[in-house]
């Protein structure tokens, strides 16, 4: 029955990792996208993040299961526990990518280039660096690099709240002296799906760590 359990549980990490990646690629992609406001590569973003309700559906009911087989405990339970509130984490992080997408296809060509510069592309580095660490640390054991790699997904999701607080001033400013205020606001309300990438990576990875070390769980 140990062995059973231990499989299902690896299927299951396993395909929560395949939807970090799509994650990760679609974000890459955004980045690139974010260089020349290139509609294509935001297109092809969302390709990577297709279906993604249906499959962390299919990952809860098989956690579901696992649960009601094997009542596991100690830090097998952890694990399951935490791996049902990580689906959740990645299929929110999924729709803000998307919500990202289709908000900031329209506004892009609007926004300087300075601005995107400056701004909205290194925002989206750190989210890309954040959410790549993250989905890394799903197959680490050793709890001290775990603990360093969080530490690292801390800083990047510090760096994009930061990078935004500046761009929504910066923004802010622009509309003041503009009769676009709708404009500005719709550009705002997309760049802030970036940052909440970020912030679903952090959730993400301190679910990571509460596997290994226990703890409280920290939203």
């Amino acid at each position: 029955m140990l062995q059973t359990f231990q499989t299902n549980l690896n299927d299951v990490k396993t395909k929560i990792t395949k939807i970090g990646e799509g994650l990760v690629k679609a974000n890459e992609l955004i980045l690139e996208a974010l260089k020349d406001c290139d509609t294509q590569k935001f297109n092809d973003a969302k390709s990577h993040i297709k279906n993604v309700s249906s499959k962390t559906d299919e990952i809860d009911n098989a956690i579901i299961k696992i649960l009601a087989l094997y009542t596991p405990e100690a830090r097998d339970l952890r694990q399951v526990v935490a791996y049902l509130k990580i689906t959740n984490e990645l299929s929110r992080a999924c729709a803000n990518t998307r919500s990202f997408i289709r908000g900031f296809t329209d506004v892009c060509n609007d926004l300087d280039v300075k601005t995107i510069n400056e701004y909205a592309l290194p925002m989206q580095a750190s989210t890309v660096t954040a959410i790549k660490t993250t989905v890394t640390m799903i197959n680490i054991d050793d709890v001290d690099e775990l603990q360093e790699m969080y530490e690292e997904v801390l800083i990047e999701e510090n760096k994009a709240d930061d990078l935004y607080e500046m761009i929504e001033r910066n923004l802010v400013e622009q509309a003041e002296g503009s009769n676009s205020f709708k404009k500005y606001h719709k550009m705002l309300r997309a760049l802030r799906k970036s940052e909440k990438i970020a912030s679903r990576a952090i959730a993400v990875a301190n679910l990571l760590v509460y596997i290994k070390i226990g703890g409280n769980f920290h939203n």
